[in-house]
């Protein structure tokens, strides 16, 4: 390290913006050539659907290939005959969003690609994309791979998040909280406040089983805080947890307190570990009033508020939320992990169980 960064300021700053710069610029190229890989595994995977090539050159057709690409491209990985058969999924999987989104754009090879194509399957890395073909493509379920393809570009999503959040059907989940936002709040901020919903929250990561108290339940949540974010989805900052509050003479301590930066708006989060009541609408209501007064800056949204119980009657919760004049969603929260009914069905009861083993 020179002199010169250690005594001017000036220079010393410059110093890092220009790693700062060269650090982007690293980013974008490692980027751009994920993007010019995918398209080549695209192109790959259309030639082999095109050519007809596994009937054309029989059932040795993916070991030859892979082997002459080898002998071809020494320098090159990637053409394994498992990761050839993975372009071949990914054309014809992907390629069915032209009956979706007419409007196509040209890539670097002049092929025509659907638009939804461009915005997103070229920027999702290559393990991610496996993935999802892995868990979607059998049943044909492009719109659940398109909304992890979404979410992966949008938060950045590691392989195992990606992974964690299929298991626990997110995108059956997303956005399905009982609330009061598109009567309360104004568009487009209550079609946003309704996306970060989610019902059921899965707390699979606090480990507990029944029975346990309330209490027991909000600190699993804070020893957890990277993963209870993680759940509560994009765009959550914690403030505090017991957040105290002066209320005339009157103490009132928040359960949980965080502020959404997409909403620009704080959030109130009670968590319940008893059945819905109406009761905890005003209870909330209260605390989201005392927050925009005491705490809510004029450059914040108004408040909004999360009640997230053990379980819930939709009609009753429906009722007390059209009573309220606060913006509030309800959810239920569950600590094992999510399955869908449609595969409930499918699933071995313990009888089933008892008897194979025997």
């Amino acid at each position: 390290m020179s002199k010169l960064v250690k005594t001017d300021a000036d220079y010393s700053r410059w110093i890092q913006e220009l790693k700062d710069r060269y650090r982007c610029a690293q980013i974008k190229a490692a980027t751009r050539v994920n993007q010019e890989l995918l398209r080549f595994y695209w192109s790959v995977g259309r030639d082999i659907v095109a050519r007809d090539a596994e009937n054309k050159y029989g059932s040795g057709f993916y070991k030859n290939l892979s082997q002459d690409l080898k002998d071809a491209l020494p320098e090159s990985d990637g053409f394994s005959r498992q990761n050839l058969q993975y372009m071949k999924k990914m054309y014809l999987f992907y390629r069915q969003t032209n009956t979706n989104c007419p409007q196509v754009v040209g890539n670097s090879e002049g092929e025509m690609c659907p638009q939804l194509v461009g915005d997103f399957i070229f920027l999702v890395p290559w393990g991610h994309h496996r993935t999802i073909i892995d868990t979607y493509f059998e049943d044909g379920n492009l719109d659940a791979a398109i909304f992890y393809l979404k979410k992966t570009v949008e938060d950045g999503w590691s392989r195992n998040v990606l992974k964690t959040f299929i298991d626990s059907g997110l995108h059956l989940r997303q956005g399905k909280a009982q609330s009061s936002f598109s009567r309360l709040l104004p568009a487009p901020n209550s079609d946003l406040a309704q996306e970060i919903t989610r019902d059921p929250y899965i707390f699979d990561f606090t480990e507990m089983t029944e029975p346990y108290k309330e209490r027991e339940l909000k600190k699993a949540l804070m020893d957890n805080i990277s993963r209870f974010l993680l759940e509560l989805g994009s765009g959550f900052a914690y403030v505090g947890q017991e957040y105290r509050l002066k209320i005339g003479h009157t103490e009132k301590f928040i359960d949980l307190l965080f502020y959404n930066i997409r909403l620009h708006a704080y959030c109130v989060i009670e968590v319940k570990t008893g059945t819905f009541d109406s009761g905890d609408i005003g209870q909330l209501g209260t605390y989201m009033t005392a927050v925009n007064h005491l705490v809510k800056t004029e450059q914040d949204n108004p408040t909004i508020g999360l009640l997230i119980c053990k379980d819930k009657d939709n009609v009753l919760a429906q009722y007390a939320l059209e009573s309220s004049s606060q913006p509030i969603g309800v959810a239920e929260f569950q600590l094992t992990k999510f399955i869908p009914d449609e595969f409930k069905s499918t699933l071995p009861t313990i009888e089933d169980i008892e008897t194979e083993l025997k």
